[in-house]
């Protein structure tokens, strides 16, 4: 598949980093990744994701920052390797052909952290609502107003932390230009740090909860209120 400029672009510009925060697809974890090629694989993985979406999205999901058990080893927000690898298919019906299908998906991590790949709550619960709504994925974006993952410096990479003002308002340049690639979509905010940033940005959104700490079922009632009120509209 091509990639257009802009998504190529992109991607570049989210090359320069704020201390204290892991890029995937350009940092190497040499404790828990696979092999040196990890962030060249999950960059490509990212740009094939956001092509075969371009011209098609209606949605943008966007949520606060990258996970360790997500986007950290996937490249792709709120999508994990167990996603990718075909493990949630069974239970979920979560295929790999759900997030990409133009290129081979491949694990960046190394088996013996998770034999069957890194697994997110929060992506099972956001790909799984969108498959029980019948919600093509293709009309779907998920991003993160912190694009990168803020990890605890003292318990190492397999942490997560809140993301810090800073981090928070380095984002918003990446947040505005994400947006710009899919002009047409509507916005709806993961959670209410990544309000903050859209209403930052003065952009049009809507809210729904985040699904993590018990937020699932208030998230998927309000996504699916949100997509039926838009299927109705058009």
């Amino acid at each position: 598949m091509q990639i257009s400029s802009g998504i190529s672009g992109f991607v570049r510009s989210l090359k320069k980093t704020p201390r204290g925060l892991f890029n995937p697809w350009y940092h190497y974890d040499k404790a828990h990744d696979l092999s040196a090629d990890a962030p060249v694989i999950r960059k490509r993985q990212f740009e094939h994701y956001l092509a075969e979406r371009q011209g098609r999205a209606k949605f943008l999901l966007i949520a606060e920052a990258l996970g360790y058990q997500g986007g950290h080893f996937t490249g792709m927000a709120m999508t994990s390797e167990r996603i990718l690898l075909g493990h949630q298919e069974s239970r979920y019906g979560i295929r790999p052909g759900h997030v990409f299908k133009s290129i081979e998906p491949q694990r960046t991590s190394k088996p013996e952290i998770n034999d069957l790949g890194m697994s997110e709550p929060t992506a099972t619960i956001v790909w799984g609502s969108l498959i029980k709504l019948g919600i093509d994925p293709y009309e779907v974006v998920l991003w993160n107003a912190v694009p990168w993952h803020p990890y605890k410096k003292d318990n190492g990479m397999l942490t997560n932390r809140t993301p810090l003002t800073g981090e928070m308002e380095a984002g918003l340049r990446h947040l505005r230009d994400f947006i710009a690639l899919f002009p047409d979509s509507e916005l709806i905010a993961v959670g209410r740090k990544c309000e903050q940033s859209l209403k930052q940005l003065e952009l049009k959104h809507r809210g729904v909860r985040h699904p993590a700490n018990g937020g699932a079922p208030a998230f998927r009632r309000q996504f699916a209120a949100i997509y039926s009120e838009t299927e109705r509209r058009n």
